[in-house]
């Protein structure tokens, strides 16, 4: 009987061990890819924290740069003086410990815009073949924001059109049409009288006959834009033509004439006599007897736009032609003497060879920017203008009438602007008329070189990552 149940035992013995194996067995067949999937999910989700740890360090980089160039607005190099790119330890906030780095490289704005592009790439210390990269792109809005800006009163007549903001720190009389705001710091002013009847007399600080649709553009009072900001550097500004740019002193002769040509040369010449042409009055009721359309010239030498862009004359200035590429013509004598600060005259239709922002002009005047005489009775002037001191302006001949003018650009001028001279009746009895003013968009992030900026520093345009 012992012997028959030790068999038993052993049998049964035998038996849960089978039982055990094919469990263990079938256990493993589960087990093994489930706990890969697990281990892949543990490894999926270190991965991912490890990408979203180096996007953050990545976003660490544009903003250590971003703090940079407020400090530093010109500096493209992170302080070194030498190129990119720029490596930089992450240190995390609460443990003080160094978790990755991040890498940048900056390009600097081309010549003629204020446009920079920031690259930060970002990788942790554990995991440092997992990077992100971001890119980002900043810009400095110019002073070319708007289509018109005057420190003085603005009448936009019935004839005339409009497209971009204008803003005056005086009145404005608004009778044409336009497709943006249209401001004034005025509540209310006394307006002159060459603004027109009723004139003199107390008006909102924009008043006139537009239609209802336009009124709807119209805001007052908005804040005083400082004129002081429009100053250029023009000390600056030599030194720079003077440098790698180009520089024409005092001609001893009539002035300088500058004439741009489709394959990006420049003609200049020395003009040795000029035509006649009767007194005519600026916006100031300043008689003006001097001749200013010239007759002889005599070519001094052709050159290509200059590396930076900046082209400096102590003389006055007749610029025309057909502009491809980026240049700003800047008439002065230092230090600024209203007798002798010389003007910059328009005598011919000045056109880029496109308008996508490839051409750009900046026209600066220490006085005033002016359309001759004999000008074309139907002109166009693409560029951005400024009358430091003085005003954009076609001088009072009287009959002296013209059939229309197109602007596409932007007009900065310290007195009031005009093309046209109307009398009490709103006739044309001097000048264009026709007036069509259309603003350059691309202006405000790719002025003309050197041209003044805003005071906002850089804003961010766009923003992507890999």
């Amino acid at each position: 009987m012992s012997r028959v149940c030790i068999k038993t035992i052993n049998l049964k013995k035998g038996a849960i061990l089978v039982y055990l194996i094919i469990i263990i067995f079938i256990f493993s067949i589960v087990m093994v890819p489930l706990l890969g999937i697990v281990m892949g999910q543990i490894n999926y989700l270190k991965t991912s924290v490890a990408k979203e740890q180096s996007l953050q360090i990545a976003e660490a980089g544009i903003n250590y740069y971003q703090w940079h160039l407020s400090h530093f607005q010109t500096d493209y190099q992170d302080g070194t003086g030498a190129p990119g790119p720029y490596v930089h330890e992450y240190v995390d906030r609460d443990t003080q410990n160094v978790i990755g780095s991040y890498s940048l490289i900056i390009t600097p704005p081309l010549v003629g815009s204020t446009i920079l592009t920031i690259q930060s790439t970002g990788w942790t210390n554990e995991y440092p073949n997992i990077k992100k990269t971001i890119t980002v792109r900043y810009g400095i809005p110019s002073l070319a924001k708007y289509s018109f800006l005057s420190n003085d009163v603005i009448w936009i007549g019935g004839n005339e059109y409009v497209t971009g903001q204008m803003q005056s720190n005086n009145g404005i009389r608004f009778d044409g049409y336009t497709n943006a705001p249209v401001r004034s710091t005025k509540t209310t002013y006394t307006c002159p009288d060459s603004q027109g009847p009723p004139c003199p007399a107390t008006k909102d600080g924009i008043w006139g006959q537009a239609p209802s649709f336009v009124k709807s553009f119209w805001e007052f009072p908005v804040p005083n834009v400082d004129f002081s900001a429009l100053a250029y550097d023009l000390s600056s500004m030599k030194g720079l033509a003077q440098t790698d740019g180009i520089y024409l002193p005092p001609s001893n002769e009539k002035g300088y004439s500058l004439v741009f040509k489709n394959d990006g040369s420049i003609d200049i010449y020395k003009v040795t006599s000029l035509q006649y042409n009767p007194t005519g009055w600026d916006t100031n009721w300043t008689a003006h007897n001097e001749f200013i359309d010239y007759e002889n010239r005599a070519l001094q030498f052709t050159i290509n736009m200059p590396n930076n862009g900046i082209i400096y004359v102590e003389d006055k200035v007749w610029v025309e032609g057909n502009i491809r590429g980026k240049a700003t013509v800047a008439a002065a004598l230092l230090p600024y003497n209203s007798l002798t600060a010389p003007n910059i005259y328009i005598p011919n239709n000045i056109l880029y060879s496109t308008k996508d922002g490839s051409d750009t002009l900046g026209l600066v005047s220490q006085k005033d920017i002016v359309v001759t005489y004999h000008a074309p009775d139907d002109i166009e002037i693409n560029a951005a203008l400024i009358a430091q001191n003085g005003a954009a302006q076609f001088y009072y001949y009287d009959g002296n009438i013209k059939d229309s003018i197109t602007t596409f650009g932007s007009i900065m001028t310290f007195s009031s602007w005009t093309w046209t001279w109307v009398n009490g009746s709103a006739a044309v009895t001097s000048g264009y008329r026709h007036t069509y003013s259309n603003y350059d968009g691309n202006l405000l992030y790719g002025p003309p070189p050197s041209f003044p900026l805003s005071t906002s520093g850089y804003q961010q345009l766009d923003w992507k990552s890999n």
